[in-house]
């Protein structure tokens, strides 16, 4: 059977963009659908401008404690409305720096959404077109739970924040995961009151509670308030206000309201079932290869529910067109592969591996080497002070899992997930040379400080002695 296209890829967020773009400049025909914008969710209302404005906050608080110190003699730049900028920096990657990567690509861009017809057709804009394989790159979208009142009130997702007009005097952030605690600071330090509401007792509440805390304690510093194990009873609008009453009794009053629990699959529009691929709540269906129910057909990111994270989509998009190439000699497991994540505040929070609980669950030995950054002389010198490095490690120097709590976390954390990943011993890092005084020499502490916990062992420390002396 002859097809219009090699491979058809809906969606172009970081998942898709790897598809096409790599499949287009192997020599691929290739048919690219994207019912909005290219990037997608992180690009567009994601990543990329929540790193923006977390930056112009940056900026605008640094400003206020040089006026504190009387450093400064000037005003405060003028970004009473930061939203302006970043959509015209959106727009310029958009049209300058992305649109060209599709120039082997035929593009189907803002004509609506696409649907499956069978397993090798897709509609879109009332046109059919064909291919041997199709990717899945959809992403996923914001929840809002169908709370009391929730259609009384204008709320916020990260699919409209961007496109506020001014910062709003206060508001209300529902959640406790990457994207409340970064918009929380970002917009406290643009100037908006706010408060956080959980339902649990803390923050990122699947993770290390000491490292959770640094972060905890820099909110209260900076006057973001946290309101803990707290459900919503209802929701309503008094006055252009947003009032929240929860079960314990508690009522808070804001301008706006971000929801960031979470996200949802939404596969209404494409119509899986004419395709015959299966999905869940969870997400679209696929093995180890990323193939669907339907062997031509894929699902890469966050449309299969398993890491959701942009980096994460880009991965798997290489490792699903790769998986296509039927003459290709080797398979790529895609859960082979280690996700390392960081959330933007300041300080940075990132991980990789196995968490402390993980460990425990199943019984590994592990040392845990905790190294501060107050205890460093380039951090205290740059006045970076806040937050540490803590890692799990075996007896034999295999390296389970770190937390990086501190600056520049997110960089650092990748010489971590190499590590892990390629089963990198810890003493091998601490022979590898770190340019000094960077952030990232606390790595090489870490292994240094492993060594010196193992040469506790007076066997070790007789064996040194014996060496030394013949």
């Amino acid at each position: 059977m002859k097809y219009d296209y090699d491979l058809i890829c809906i969606g172009l967020g970081p998942a898709g963009m790897a598809v096409s773009i790599m499949s287009s400049n192997m020599g691929l025909k290739v048919c690219a659908i994207e019912k909005h914008k290219i990037g997608g969710e992180c690009m567009n209302v994601g990543c990329i401008p929540s790193k923006a404005i977390l930056r112009i906050a940056k900026t605008r608080n640094v400003f206020n404690k040089l006026k504190e110190f009387e450093l400064s003699g000037s005003s405060l730049p003028n970004i009473d409305n930061p939203f302006t900028k970043i959509q015209k920096d959106l727009d310029f990657i958009s049209d300058k720096k992305t649109l060209n990567m599709f120039d082997k690509t035929d593009l189907i861009l803002a004509k609506g959404p696409a649907e499956f017809l069978d397993k090798r057709t897709v509609k879109v804009n009332g046109k059919n077109v064909t291919a041997k394989r199709i990717f899945i790159c959809t992403g996923t979208k914001p929840l809002v739970p169908d709370f009391v009142g929730i259609d009384d009130i204008d709320y916020l997702t990260n699919e409209n924040i961007f496109s506020l007009k001014e910062v709003p005097q206060s508001m209300i952030i529902m959640g406790g995961g990457a994207i409340a605690s970064e918009m929380a600071q970002a917009f406290s330090r643009l100037g908006t009151e706010v408060t956080i509401v959980i339902r649990g007792k803390k923050i990122m509440r699947k993770f290390d509670d000491e490292s959770v805390k640094v972060i905890e304690d820099k909110f209260e510093k900076e006057g973001i308030k946290i309101l803990r194990e707290t459900t919503v009873k209802k929701f309503s609008n008094s006055k252009g206000k947003v009032i929240l009453e929860s079960e314990q009794g508690s009522v808070v009053e804001a301008d706006k309201i971000l929801f960031a629990l979470g996200r949802k699959m939404d596969f209404d529009v494409l119509k899986l079932d004419n395709a015959k691929v299966k999905y869940n709540q969870k997400g679209i269906v696929v093995n180890k290869k990323l193939q669907t129910s339907q062997s031509n057909i894929y699902a890469c990111g966050d449309c299969n529910g398993y890491a959701m994270f942009s980096h994460a989509a880009m991965h798997q998009g290489m490792l699903a067109l790769m998986n296509s190439m039927s003459i290709w000699p080797v398979k790529f497991n895609y859960k082979n592969y280690v996700v390392p994540w960081t959330v933007f505040t300041e300080p940075q929070f990132s991980f990789v591996g196995m968490t402390e609980e993980e460990l425990k669950a199943k019984g590994k030995k592990y040392t845990t080497i905790k190294i501060k950054y107050e205890d460093y002389g380039a951090a205290i010198a740059e006045n970076i002070t806040d937050g540490f490095l803590k890692a799990f490690i075996s007896p034999l120097g295999k390296i389970y899992g770190i937390y990086i709590v501190g600056e520049g976390s997110g960089e650092m954390i990748n010489e971590w997930a190499l590590a892990v990943q390629k089963k990198i011993k810890i003493y091998d890092i601490m022979f590898l040379q770190h340019s000094f005084p960077t952030m990232g020499f606390l790595t090489k502490r870490v292994s240094e400080e492993w060594m010196m916990q193992n040469m506790k062992s007076n066997f070790l420390k007789k064996i040194c002695a014996f060496m030394f002396r013949i």
